[in-house]
């Protein structure tokens, strides 16, 4: 009765897709992974991850009324993410399955001080989750619909992608908005011997806004390019050889295949912001800004803020969080974008992907107060800056 009482009420956006644990060990800095070792680690942490749990419950913590759909097994796991998904509001778990049979997803992340991460995963029951599982009702009482993760979901990835296809295409019809979220794939497993050019190909049209990480959309987009920076970053981070004038192809080839707003996340870089026109903007959904003239045909490039780094675990989740608040909240698209570096920043001042995040008030306060920007520089022709919202602003953009 409680779960059903929760689908009466209006909520603003559904979050569905990926959820686990993450077990997360404190490592030293330095620390070196080497086979026949033994490294010592300090306390280990209990998280959830995945992007129901990262996006989902930063958004409940912006203050936005969100209802999660994932699933879960019926095992030890299973019952400490609910409990900690619950610890964060009463009733954010009660939209949770629990799948009979199946196990829990874990993620071990080693993510070393001043490192980027390493993830060893099971998938579990996020290998059966199926459009379904949003049910219809709850779809008719939401504004906004955001999904996570499918290239490590294998029902959700299977046939080309026809079950996300079908999940997207509900949403539309029901006049959401809906928002995809993409992740790392790996290349030897079964997410690697799919055609993901001809998925986003099928399952954009049905997106209105695409957030993925650059390097992990380039990784099954454009496999030369990817390996080409891999080899040119070396031990550096691979966004930092990324040009400016691979984001604009990017996010044009994105914006062709159907969606209405691009977001390419480049880490320490910022977030890269493509849009489509107006006409395809006048079909965003119940999500979409009043302003929407100050949304069409933008291109813009937001520096991050400065934040003592922790870890990065859930970052790109976070960002995603900040960047859907403003556009349910009507934000202009400088704005959005600044909530959303806003928002990821505060996540990687803590270990695990939500310990960081806080209030809106409270990151609004830090905004005003004048927090620092991380410096980036964008040497392409035609790109300019604008020192009053502290952006750059691309030649493409119609604003």
């Amino acid at each position: 009765m409680r779960g059903k009482a929760m689908v009466s009420l209006q909520v603003e956006a559904i979050v569905a897709g990926h959820l686990c644990l993450d077990v997360i060990p404190a490592l030293a800095r330095g620390a070196c992974f080497v086979p026949g070792r033994t490294i010592e680690a300090g306390p280990v942490t209990l998280a959830t991850g995945g992007a129901v749990s990262n996006t989902g419950v930063a958004l409940h913590r912006l203050g936005v009324a969100v209802r999660l759909v994932g699933r879960v097994g019926p095992d030890l796991y299973g019952r400490v993410v609910r409990d900690i998904i619950e610890s964060y509001g009463p009733g954010l778990a009660d939209g949770l399955i629990t799948a009979p049979g199946e196990s829990s997803a874990y993620t071990i992340i080693l993510s070393p001080p001043g490192a980027d991460r390493m993830f060893i995963h099971h998938p579990g029951s996020n290998a059966t989750f199926g459009a379904d599982d949003v049910a219809p009702e709850l779809l008719e009482r939401a504004r906004l619909l955001h999904f996570g993760y499918p290239p490590i979901m294998a029902r959700m990835r299977r046939a080309g992608g026809q079950e996300l296809v079908t999940l997207l295409r509900r949403a539309k019809e029901a006049g959401l908005t809906t928002s995809l979220d993409w992740t790392m794939i790996d290349p030897a497993g079964p997410a690697g011997r799919i055609d993901w050019q001809a998925v986003l190909a099928v399952a954009l049209p049905y997106v209105d806004v695409f957030i993925p990480n650059i390097e992990e959309l380039l990784m099954v987009l454009d496999r030369p390019s990817f390996d080409r920076l891999t080899a040119e970053a070396g031990e550096g981070a691979f966004v930092d050889r990324v040009p400016p004038e691979l984001l604009q192809l990017v996010g044009a080839e994105m914006l062709g295949l159907g969606a209405a707003v691009v977001g390419l996340k480049a880490g320490h870089r910022g977030l890269y912001l493509r849009t489509a026109g107006a006409e395809r903007l006048a079909a965003l959904g119940r999500a979409a800004p009043a302003n929407l003239d100050a949304w069409a045909g933008r291109e813009l490039w937001a520096p991050c803020f400065a934040a003592e780094l922790v870890g990065t675990t859930g970052a790109g989740d976070a960002t995603i969080a900040g960047f859907l608040m403003g556009l349910l909240r009507g934000f202009a698209p400088e704005q959005a974008l600044a909530a959303a570096n806003a928002v990821g920043a505060c996540s990687v001042e803590a270990a695990d992907a939500l310990g960081g995040v806080r209030s809106w008030s409270e990151t609004a306060a830090r905004l005003e107060a004048g927090w620092p920007r991380l410096p980036l520089e964008v040497e392409s022709p035609g790109w300019c800056w604008d020192e009053t919202l502290h952006i750059w602003i691309g030649p493409e953009d119609r604003g």
